[in-house]
């Protein structure tokens, strides 16, 4: 029985090393090895939804989730020297001839600097490989950090700089409505070039570190999710709506935007359809596309087609992301802003963008447009 013990405290030594590695050292998105870090995550995100239920001010669940990503940190360490712990207890087994006595051995192993016994009965061999590996572990983990911050800090400078083109939270329609109020859409190009280039990190940092998608930003309001959505967003209606002026690189920003999301569905193992119908169904509903284009046009946006043929298009493109699009803003609980689903674990109220009034030099308020919540 103590050698089935031994055995099996290998494998999980073994497995525990190679997710170490695949996680800190060589990450690669959606590896079977880095199941244990996805599951951790998820146990605390399921935690900290729970202790947040009965809050009802956005604010105050923002600030309690704002917790998940740093705690599943914290988490993610603990299982790994949890395993090892459990691991070289079984181990050490034949000789301790007691499994508590191995765990103890373990343990005080794992926690030390230098060789130490809990008995003396333990392992010479296990005991070095057991405090060798306590070490590493948590060498890689500091190491990790600053990874970790530096990839949350360069997403969050453009999800910070939505604030001024697309109000708090963001949303599609208020890009193009404010750039056109003050006569800037030649500032679009450059948006939707700089979008692509965050999507394309995105992509490249939350599949290697899928620990960075339980990371909320530092202000409630702000969302990677919702802003991405809402660049997409504005991209979709301006080629829907004016095809002939609409920048190359709104559609360069949407391949890249819908590319990113559907590589962090295959980091968290959701089905999705790689090769929707353009014709396919949504769940954003022609009478809120109408009600948004009115808006737009109000503002005084170019159009060269009519409402109905832009939403043909429009559909067309939308039917690429928005299924996962809004499964993510649900599952990491972004402010419901509009366009962007249902929130299981967020008050009905719709959270909607608002406009400072524009005004002329002499205080007369050109447009002050709000959007109203349906």
């Amino acid at each position: 029985m103590v050698w089935i013990g031994f055995a099996l405290g290998v494998l999980i030594v073994v497995f525990a090393t190679t997710s170490l590695v695949t996680t800190f050292v060589l990450p690669r998105g959606g590896s079977k090895f880095q199941v244990l870090s996805l599951v951790v995550a998820r146990l605390v995100r399921q935690f900290f939804l729970v202790v947040a239920r009965p809050v009802r001010s956005f604010a105050r669940k923002d600030g309690l989730l704002a917790a998940v990503g740093p705690v599943s940190l914290l988490a993610q360490l603990a299982s790994f020297l949890a395993l090892y712990i459990l691991g070289y207890g079984l181990m050490q087994w034949p000789w301790t001839r007691s499994f508590v006595g191995g765990i103890r051995e373990s343990g005080a192993s794992l926690f030390s600097v230098g060789l130490v016994h809990a008995s003396l009965t333990g392992n010479d061999v296990i005991v070095v490989l057991a405090g060798a590996t306590g070490a590493i572990a948590v060498a890689l983990q500091i190491g990790y950090l600053p990874a970790i911050y530096q990839a949350f800090n360069r997403r969050e400078a453009l999800v910070t700089l939505m604030e001024s083109r697309a109000g708090v939270p963001a949303w599609g329609p208020e890009v193009l409505m404010r750039h056109q109020l003050v006569l800037i859409t030649d500032a679009l190009p450059a948006l939707f070039g700089d979008w692509e280039l965050w999507a394309a990190d995105l992509a490249e940092s939350h599949i290697s570190y899928p620990v960075l998608l339980w990371f909320r930003s530092p202000e409630p309001g702000f969302s990677w999710i919702i802003s991405l959505l809402a660049v997409m967003d504005a991209a979709a209606m301006y080629l829907s709506l004016d095809p002939s002026t609409a920048p190359s690189e709104a559609r360069m920003c949407l391949r890249m935007g819908f590319t990113a999301l559907r590589r962090i569905a295959q980091v968290l193992h959701w089905d999705f359809d790689a090769d929707p119908s353009p014709g396919g169904e949504l769940q954003l509903t022609y009478e809120d596309f109408v009600y948004a284009v009115n808006l737009v046009k109000e503002t005084g946006f170019p159009t060269e087609r009519t409402t109905e043929e832009a939403w043909r298009h429009f559909r067309g493109w939308r039917v690429n992301y928005e299924a996962i699009a809004y499964r993510l803003a649900d599952h990491v609980v972004a402010p419901r802003a509009p366009w962007s689903g249902e929130r299981r674990h967020l008050p009905l109220e719709l959270m909607v963008p608002k406009r400072p009034p524009h005004r002329s030099p002499d205080g007369r308020i050109i447009y002050d447009q709000r959007l109203r919540p349906d």
